[in-house]
């Protein structure tokens, strides 16, 4: 049995627990609240400030653990380096997690050391600064904090007279204490997708089959498995996905999100060293191994055979309405368990804000199935479902 710290305890973090729990582990769940989804389920749960060193470094040394799973951005990285030195396992590792947490340190490292194919981008520490970078960019761009989640503080800019705005959205939605934005050209793509990536200890980078995905104000609303993709360009891309995160170093599971374009080809959009949100698909049993149980197995080390699509697959997101300390309660779930081949996934998140994510609909059919009428499905039911 490991002893495994988790840092974050959202929605993932708890599948990633109970993933854990039924392979005999030990979890430790950290966020800043209490009675995060995570919290709920682990064996013990402490709350801290992540961003606080001294917190984080307290919490280590009270609980000793084998190994650290980041799972949100709002870290003391750094920190993470001198665990490491301890002897304790950090996931996918140190390096991998100080630099994906902040999307300056990624995109030069893809575009500029590995040569990886991204849009134009420049960064801002001011207003001046962004508006510059706007004129050599144009319009439309995409202006977005180095650190955040779930699409916080992320703007599509149609003209200059939208950058003071773009500016105060971005620097209150960045996580941490960076002030710092980046713009970057907007790719006019046909589609998005995410690659879900495993790198092990002992064996090949593996790929998961391609999962296309909706987004909607940058964050995600609903994703489909498999996503349909040129041969040539999914090689592409899965060639991309094993050079970054080998350079990245580290064992674990990454979603690595491209943008393709039938006119010039894959893009290297982000990457996040851990289970990725669009990846909740495959708890619609869509693969053998879903992402969660893919990214326990290559953290301890442990073999996975293979990873094949076994249905096809849709999610669709809960929002809520409301802003609440309140409990929040749900209208419509038995509406949602009419449904054949249906799943309903409520988070517990404690409380509510206006489009937080409370929970998802997961639905499956046979490979064969009209992709279509299948998201068409998915998002329909999750729609009976009112938050109050």
């Amino acid at each position: 049995m490991k002893k495994i710290l988790l840092l974050g305890s959202g929605e993932l973090g708890k599948e990633f627990v109970i993933s854990a729990q039924r392979k005999g582990q030990y979890i430790i769940a950290c966020d800043s609240y209490p009675g995060a989804p995570a919290m709920q389920v682990a064996d013990e749960y402490e709350v801290l400030d992540m961003l606080n060193g001294e917190e984080l470094e307290r919490v280590v040394k009270r609980h000793q653990p084998d190994i650290i799973v980041p799972e949100i951005e709002a870290i003391r990285t750094e920190r993470l380096y001198d665990f490491e030195r301890q002897g304790i396992q950090v996931v996918p590792s140190a390096r991998a997690v100080n630099f994906t947490m902040n999307r300056k340190a990624i995109r030069d490292l893809a575009a500029k050391e590995l040569g990886l194919k991204t849009a134009k981008y420049f960064y801002a520490t001011s207003f001046e600064e962004l508006k510059a970078a706007a004129d050599k960019i144009g319009f439309p761009c995409v202006v977005k904090p180095l650190m955040s989640s779930s699409g916080k503080g992320q703007s599509l800019v149609k003209s200059a007279d939208e950058l003071q705005h773009a500016w105060e959205y971005g620097c209150s939605g960045s996580r941490g204490d960076i002030r710092e934005l980046i713009i970057e050209e907007f790719i006019r793509f046909d589609s998005e997708i995410t690659l879900l990536t495993v790198t092990q200890k002992n064996g090949p980078t593996l790929f998961c089959p391609p999962i296309g995905h909706v987004q909607k104000g940058g964050d995600y609303r609903e994703s489909f498995q498999p996503a349909h993709i040129d041969p040539a360009h999914l090689l592409e891309a899965q060639d991309m996905a094993e050079k970054v995160t080998h350079s990245l170093t580290g064992a674990g599971l990454w979603g690595v999100e491209f943008f393709l374009s039938h006119e010039h080809g894959v893009y290297f959009s982000e990457l996040s060293p851990r289970p990725h949100d669009t990846g909740m698909v495959t708890l619609a049993g869509t693969q053998n191994l879903n992402e969660f149980e893919l990214h326990l197995r290559a953290v301890l080390g442990w073999p996975i055979p293979n990873i094949k699509q076994e249905k096809a697959g849709v999610s669709a997101v809960i929002l809520s309405t409301i802003s609440s300390q309140e409990t929040p309660q749900y209208k419509g779930m038995e509406e949602v368990t009419k449904e054949e081949d249906t799943y309903l996934r409520i988070f517990g998140k404690p409380f509510t804000r206006v489009n937080r994510r409370m929970g998802i609909v997961l639905c499956y059919a046979p490979l064969n199935v009209n992709m279509n009428a299948l998201r068409d499905k998915a998002k329909c039911i999750a729609a009976k479902v009112e938050v109050y």
